[in-house]
């Protein structure tokens, strides 16, 4: 099922979004077209496409296990001409999501939608306090951005103290400004409700390439580089954490990180136990030929016939007179 079928419903008795996962079909059909009328499409009553208050009770289609998912849907006829557009129905449901989702997320105090920042130059789709005073702008962006319209906004949520995250839609490419500010890219899919991020894979490894300064760009990374080749990954939404420094990727995905980033440093360190021992090797030889040039060379006594007495000190011949003491006065 596309992101653009999708209808997300509206109840006017609880005044809250609806899911259409959220219940079995027969409630929604006691309470959408054919019975109280109360679920009607969340989007014309808000005014996308239709006038704001707008009530179109909505019908169930779709069944479980079919081709197609069971969905919320217009009845025939009560659809804005056109339907609604694709970027609309992404944009409103991910934002509701996103919110539920930070509310779930342990360590959060409030969140609101539509939040504009205290200088009121910002308004985030999402904002969201933690218990320890950190502000998180969540951001549902829809379409591709320039770098330079991305950037302003980003520096302004920085310069006010508040960590933008961005989720954006999965077909929508993004400017890579984004990794080359170091952070990570996030998507999201209404369809199948999974977010996604990129993995930077490890950087080539160049001669003497564990000398760099950042060693973690030899292994999986998160984020990635503005110039990475780029591992995308899937997951629930509910299994990405949210903390002080943004959206975590969720524990299985960050051990494999952590993993592959152990890999890297310990064979930096054999590495560098190598490169210790052979500069080593290469001093202890040095030392011992500079010894072998300061030590004067053995003097060579010219052979002595066989039967001559000889010093035992010396080994030069020796007079018959010394015989008894075997060795020369002076040794």
């Amino acid at each position: 099922m596309q992101d653009d079928l999708l209808v997300v419903g509206f109840d006017l008795e609880s005044r809250r979004e609806v899911h259409i996962s959220e219940g079995p079909p027969e409630r929604w059909k006691e309470l959408g077209y054919g019975g109280t009328g109360q679920l009607v499409c969340f989007y014309c009553f808000h005014g996308f496409e239709a006038p704001a208050g707008t009530r179109v009770p909505l019908v169930v289609k779709g069944r479980l296990g079919g081709k197609v998912r069971r969905h919320f849907a217009h009845p025939p006829g009560q659809a804005p001409l056109g339907g609604h557009s694709p970027e609309t129905v992404w944009h409103i449901t991910t934002k509701h999501t996103l919110a539920a989702w930070a509310r779930s997320r342990p360590g959060v105090d409030r969140v609101r939608l539509e939040q504009w920042t205290e200088d009121y130059d910002r308004r985030a789709d999402v904002e969201v306090l933690l218990l320890d005073g950190t502000k998180i702008a969540l951001e549902a962006q829809r379409k591709l951005m320039t770098d330079d319209g991305w950037r302003t906004r980003h520096r302004d949520y920085a310069r006010q103290g508040v960590v933008d995250v961005w989720f954006w839609r999965s077909r929508v490419h993004f400017p890579h400004i984004v990794l080359d500010e170091g952070l990570p890219v996030w998507f999201y899919s209404v369809s199948k409700k999974e977010a996604a991020t990129a993995l930077g894979r490890p950087h080539e490894r160049v001669l003497q390439w564990w000398q760099a300064q950042d060693l973690s760009v030899f292994a999986l990374h998160h984020p990635p580089c503005a110039l990475d080749g780029l591992e995308r990954v899937t997951m629930p939404l509910n299994a990405v954490g949210l903390e002080a420094g943004g959206a975590v990727l969720p524990q299985e995905l960050r051990k494999r990180v952590l993993d592959s980033q152990r890999e890297v440093q310990e064979e930096v360190r054999r590495l560098k136990d190598d490169a210790a021992r052979h500069a080593r090797s290469v001093r202890e030889a040095q030392e011992r030929a500079y010894h072998a040039r300061q030590e004067p060379a053995p003097v060579r006594l010219p052979p002595v016939p066989a039967g001559t007495l000889v010093c035992e000190v010396c080994r030069r011949p020796l007079d018959p007179l010394l015989a008894k003491v075997r060795r020369h006065v002076l040794c």
